[in-house]
């Protein structure tokens, strides 16, 4: 069995921070964020400890992008077992979430329709700060800079209401995307995470609803 990776308090508040940012906004944070929340003088400090929790088998690091930091479910499961032993009450958190996982979806379909369904994953409820509804296979590369790739799961929330800055699963007419979700007056932005694709404008009238928020990120090798 293995042992749990022993976390020094400041390691311990920069994991908090990763799993409440994720839970929030669908996206880890930014070396500069975690430094500016914790107090560090550069974002050097924040790397440092990123590093750290990296080879403790806490979380991934993903080079190329500014938010490129994944929770290791082996490592987050390992966790939760020690704490439920010594916490009881914790117990509750290692139930598990039937997910189904939403392949291509059909032009004009609802995207939980039985057809898009590919397969279904249980996988623990400590895994998320919100309870998600289904997974959904990512494509393309125009979240990159929030640490989403092409094939990982997007763990989503059904939902019809964003917040400005959350990243939700959008319907434009017949194709459904992944974006950051602003809306300016009359107009709604869906923002890519990645320079090499422009922001899409929703005009008034069009064809436009949420089918959820991001509430967490699996990668697909994680699963296999």
């Amino acid at each position: 069995m293995l042992e749990s990776p022993k976390l020094t308090a400041r390691q311990q508040q920069i994991l908090d921070l990763i799993q409440r940012n994720i839970a929030q906004s669908g996206s880890p944070p930014t070396r500069a964020e975690i430094a500016t929340e914790l107090g560090f003088k550069s974002a050097n400090a924040a790397e440092e400890h990123l590093q750290a929790l990296a080879r403790k088998g806490v979380i991934e690091l993903v080079g190329g992008t500014s938010r490129g930091i994944r929770l290791r479910g082996e490592a987050m499961r390992s966790i939760n077992e020690s704490r439920s032993k010594q916490y009881p009450s914790l117990l509750e958190s290692l139930s598990q979430f039937a997910l189904p996982l939403v392949g291509r979806v059909a032009a004009g379909a609802p995207i939980l329709a039985q057809e898009h369904i590919d397969k279904t994953y249980y996988l623990e409820s400590s895994l998320f700060q919100r309870k998600p509804d289904y997974l959904l296979k990512v494509r393309g590369m125009s979240m990159r800079d929030a640490g989403i790739m092409d094939g990982d799961l997007l763990a989503v929330q059904a939902t019809k209401d964003a917040k400005n800055g959350q990243i939700v699963v959008a319907r434009l007419g017949d194709e459904v995307t992944v974006k950051r979700f602003r809306r300016n007056k009359d107009l709604i932005e869906l923002h890519p995470e990645n320079p090499d694709y422009q922001t899409i404008v929703v005009e008034p009238g069009e064809a436009f609803e949420i089918e959820g928020l991001a509430v967490g990120l699996i990668r697909n090798t994680m699963l296999m």
